[in-house]
């Protein structure tokens, strides 16, 4: 594996916390309901930002095509896979009634709290990589497993439904009934009590705790490298709060997404099996020793194999839609 220069890598993380700060600030001082046009052009400022730091991967010192093809595999997956997540924000806002003006607010913070909960992922699971090769095909199984159940899932309603600590929250929390903004805590008659806000917070969180759940492994698939690893999911989140606006109703139109995820998931997971038993040590397997018939998946097939099946699946998608609009006229 390459090896990044550590200014690169250091420098990298301070220039993307500042930005993520400098975007909080933002939300923080002028809450409001982004323009589609805006939402656009803060998109197109962040998949910008994204390619231009893989293509720099390309030139630097420690760089090349490897490092920078593994970003873009790995930042196109978390992209798509955040994409699909925005299914279940939409709903976690329509049921918790938050306001339109400060959806932005909840969506930063859910956001920030995602970067630290997949950060502890990653290092743990970069330890556990590098301890016991065999986890790949744990992480494989997982991958093959959660495709096969988008797949079978796919026609079934999304539903949201309040998790065990959430619900406990709600019967030891003092709560108002109204928001009050974007505040988690305000007063009311010279008590202090917590706003529905922290229950949307922590709503957010820990559906982000389980989205990574299938992330983290999937993108170790592509790379373990935990720098590549953790600023493809930065990159892949800095843009979701402005997705989530600009995609808005558009969302429903991406009929066959969840199929185009799961070919991706499996097609990943595959790739972890083999290269598990490309490297096998399980004693139990072979004798201990490696399957010479597995082959290595190179990185630039996965990369082309991860862009074509997802615009197969958009245009797919875009495709129906026009025809059940259609029908819907006729």
């Amino acid at each position: 594996m390459q090896e990044l220069p550590t200014w690169f890598e250091v420098g990298t993380l301070i220039a993307l916390v500042g930005l993520l700060l400098a975007d909080l600030l933002v939300v923080a001082r002028r809450p409001h309901v982004p323009s589609t046009k805006e939402s656009a052009l803060w998109v197109g400022f962040y998949v910008a930002l994204a390619v231009v730091f893989g293509v720099v991967m390309l030139v630097i010192p420690g760089g090349g095509t490897e490092p920078a093809s593994e970003f873009f595999a790995g930042w196109i997956t978390e992209y798509s896979l955040s994409v699909d997540n925005l299914f279940v924000f939409v709903i976690i806002m329509s049921r918790f009634a938050v306001p339109a003006e400060d959806q932005q607010k909840v969506l930063m913070v859910g956001i920030l709290i995602a970067l630290v909960l997949r950060g502890i992922f990653i290092l743990l699971g970069a330890a556990v990589i590098e301890r016991f090769s065999w986890v790949f095909y744990i992480f494989g199984a997982f991958l093959i497993y959660t495709a096969v159940k988008l797949v079978l899932d796919r026609n079934e309603d999304e539903e949201y439904e309040d998790n065990a600590l959430i619900r406990r929250m709600r019967k030891v929390l003092p709560l108002t009934e109204h928001y009050d903004g974007a505040k988690v805590r305000t007063v009311v008659d010279g008590k202090k009590l917590f706003t529905p806000m922290v229950i949307v917070f922590f709503a957010i969180g820990s559906t982000d705790l389980l989205f990574a759940l299938d992330s983290i492994p999937a993108i170790f698939g592509l790379t373990e490298d935990p720098f590549l690893v953790y600023t493809a999911n930065i990159f892949a989140l800095m843009g979701l709060r402005q997705l989530y606006f600009l995609l808005g109703g558009l969302l429903d139109r991406l009929v066959y997404l969840s199929i185009g995820l799961a070919v991706v998931l499996g097609g990943i997971g595959v790739k972890l099996v083999l290269e598990a038993l490309h490297t096998n040590e399980l004693p139990f397997l072979n004798g201990g020793e490696p399957f010479e018939w597995a082959p290595e998946v190179p990185i630039w097939v996965s990369l082309v194999f991860i862009v074509a099946v997802l615009l197969v699946t958009t245009v797919a998608s875009l495709l129906r839609s026009r025809q059940l609009e259609r029908r819907g006229q006729a």
